[in-house]
């Protein structure tokens, strides 16, 4: 792709879409699969750039994975040793770190690009080295070197939210000795729980606090995954600040991801769900937007981040065309993301003449009806250059991402969705 990708205004864009299969269902389907002995399919699988850094790394370590199509068919094995790049993929590296732990006499070494080496780590080494695991970091970042070894539950609170730690640490945990409780301080999404319950995992949730048994071994199972809500957002958005009706199937309807619903409820938006089924544990729907309806201003607060942190840059974009101040709070979060989100956002805005100012833990977006347009470079964020798009989509006079092939990394075929 080249260097920069130019979007028109566009007037009611309007779409009928299937939903993008969900980013961290895949992570979790190849590595859960790839590291229990015996055989199984992924079907409908992200093709994106993280989830293939996730096949990778399986593959390094022993496991057969042959991708045909959005179908992967994998022979699960025992993991040995390996050096291991993990790409821009922090869902890859964390969990890895809680699987590879619990490989006694095995040795790994996790690495990755340079917006992944600066992402902080100890926030999953530190409980699971609680654990009797060793890991090595630089200053508590990648490169990492993980020495598998004899583990034992533990009783953890965990003092940020995040499904990647937990999810680190019940895997280190189904091969502890011992029992282990992770209390949770916000409840964050459960892909892990229910994919590994199917795997005939004894993994509970009791209140905010999930509870694994260890000694514990995994069975493949095979899965067809999800729609990913977070990359439905964009379209959905656009849909709203244009004025057009988007319809996008098989939308991920988990209750600890549909957070932008929320926000939708929040300033009235027309919108319905139609066709919901179960998807092997995950609710599943048709998503269509209507109208911004009252248009009223959204407030996400912090016990909100957890379900809809990746959707927050493209919530801020519909935040500018609304009727009143919108405000984030509690966010700090997205300052350790592929970028410094909030940051990014709020230059985002301003750089396509909206109004927005940054806190330490959020931002706050004053409404400006239509954006004037401009150029924004992502800096390789794909979330950021895709809510930059439905930004200038939604502009009067449009204007132009920099280095978007950064979008593939969750959504392939984003621009052609876009502008097709």
């Amino acid at each position: 792709m080249e260097n920069k990708i130019d979007i028109p205004p566009i007037r009611k864009f309007s779409r009928s879409l299937s939903c993008v299969p969900d980013k961290s269902i895949t992570h979790r389907a190849l590595m859960f699969n790839a590291a229990a002995n015996g055989k199984s399919e992924v079907r409908g699988m992200l093709l994106g750039e993280d989830c293939l850094s996730t096949a990778d790394c399986m593959r390094r370590m022993g496991a057969e994975i042959q991708i045909n199509g959005d179908t992967a068919r994998i022979t699960g094995t025992n993991l040995h040793g390996a050096d291991l790049y993990c790409g821009n993929s922090g869902t890859t590296m964390r969990l890895l770190c809680g699987l590879l732990s619990a490989q006694n006499g095995q040795t790994f070494t996790l690495s990755g690009d340079e917006s992944l080496s600066a992402r902080p780590m100890r926030r999953v080494i530190a409980p699971l080295e609680s654990m009797g695991a060793v890991i090595d970091s630089h200053e508590g970042k990648a490169p990492l070197t993980v020495r598998g070894g004899r583990l034992h539950g533990i009783d953890y609170r965990m003092p940020v939210a995040s499904a990647q730690v937990k999810s680190a640490l019940i895997l280190a945990a189904l091969s502890a000795e011992g029992d282990t409780r992770i209390t949770e301080c916000e409840r964050t999404r459960d892909h892990s729980e229910i994919l590994l319950r199917q795997m005939g995992a004894d993994v509970r949730q009791e209140g905010v606090t999930v509870c694994v048994r260890g000694g514990q071994t995994l069975s493949p199972v095979s899965v067809t995954v999800a729609g990913d809500i977070s990359s439905a957002a964009f379209p959905l958005v656009c849909g709203l600040i244009t004025g057009g009706t988007v319809t996008v199937r098989n939308v991920g309807l988990n209750p600890t991801r549909t957070g932008v619903l929320t926000v939708f409820d929040q300033i009235g938006a027309a919108y319905e769900i139609t066709d919901r089924s179960d998807n092997g544990g995950e609710p599943v729907g048709t998503v269509t937007v209507r109208s911004l309806g009252a248009a009223r201003p959204f407030t996400i607060t912090r016990d909100m981040i957890p379900l809809l942190v990746d959707e927050i840059p493209v919530l801020a974009v519909l935040g500018c065309f609304l009727s009143g101040n919108s405000v984030v709070t509690g966010a700090e979060e997205l300052r350790v993301k592929e970028s410094d989100r909030i940051a990014a956002t709020v230059r985002m805005l301003r750089a396509f003449g909206g109004k927005a100012e940054e806190s330490a833990d959020g931002m706050a977006i004053e409404p400006v009806g239509r954006l004037q347009g401009g150029v924004f470079d992502p800096e390789g964020d794909h979330r950021m250059a895709m809510s930059a798009a439905v930004a200038l989509a939604g502009s009067f006079r449009g204007g132009a991402v920099l280095h978007p092939a950064c979008a593939a990394v969750s959504y392939p075929n984003f621009w052609e969705m876009l502008l097709g």
